[in-house]
This record gives C-alpha cells, structure tokens and sequence, in this order.
C-alpha cells in the first residue's frame, strides 16, 4: 500500500482552483501516455464515474474512480471531493480539497493506492516507491492544474 500527501498554495480563489481541480480531462495532461475522461455522468456528482486509461504499446490499465462525495467550496466551507478507485488492478482512494488561504487558496491531494496481485509482504518495499511515484506525477499535474 502507498499513501501520499501533497499541499500546493495557489493565488487562485478557492472556486476557480475548485473548478481547476475538477476538470477531469486536464488531469490527463501531465501523466504520461494517460488519458483522463468523465466515463459516467458530468464529473460533478456522487455516483459519477472518472476514468484513468494508460496505455503503452499493448498493455492497457484503466483506473475508474467513483466520486462518492463531493461538496464544491463555499464561503466558510472546504471543497472537498472523494474518488473511489473500483479498477481491478488499482484499488484505494483519492481524496481532493480545496480551501482559502489568505487572498488565495491551497489545494491538498490525497492518495491511497494498491496494487492487485502484489503480496502485502512487499508493501515495504513497493509502497514507498510507488509514494514516490504518485508525489512526482500528481505534483506534476497540480502545477498545471493550478498555473494561474
């Protein structure tokens, strides 16, 4: 199992960073051979679904995430949206919240993820490595997410 945090402020307002966030598609932008699609519903609701397609030569993951909960942010409140990884080979949880900081806002990106087949006696050894991993790519699309 890896978990990440990542926490990047933004001079964007919380709405703008909100919309920014949830533009599901621009996700695919910066993750190599990638592409990010609303696969059920508009991508604004619980029950919607977000797909993840890689692709390399032959081999093909998807990563769907049902979003089973999503607040957009609000005077005194924290935007927050919850995806559920349902994919065979991904499992976990991502978690997307947005909140004011001073004139702007700061957006924070949790992640928990498993890989399906791997022993749990290699957590130890895979899990950081793949908190690395997932630190580096979703830093990566959080900039240009959030680039104003």
């Amino acid at each position: 199992m890896a978990r990440f945090v990542l926490t990047r402020r933004s001079p964007l307002p919380p709405a703008e960073c909100w919309q920014r966030l949830t533009a599901w598609p621009r996700h695919g932008d910066r993750v190599p051979f990638t592409r990010v699609s609303v696969a059920r519903g508009t991508g604004r609701e619980p029950g919607d679904l977000v797909l993840a397609r890689t692709v390399l030569g032959p081999l093909r993951v998807d990563d769907p995430m049902e979003i089973t909960e999503l607040v957009a942010p609000g005077p005194g409140r924290d935007g927050r949206c919850l995806l559920v990884k349902r994919g065979r080979p991904v499992r976990g949880w991502a978690e997307l919240r947005v909140r004011a900081v001073g004139g702007g806002s700061a957006a924070v990106w949790t992640e928990e993820l498993t890989v399906a087949g791997l022993p749990r006696l290699l957590d130890p050894l895979l899990g950081p490595v793949l908190a690395r991993a997932g630190r580096l790519v979703f830093g990566r699309v959080l900039k240009h997410l959030l680039r104003p």
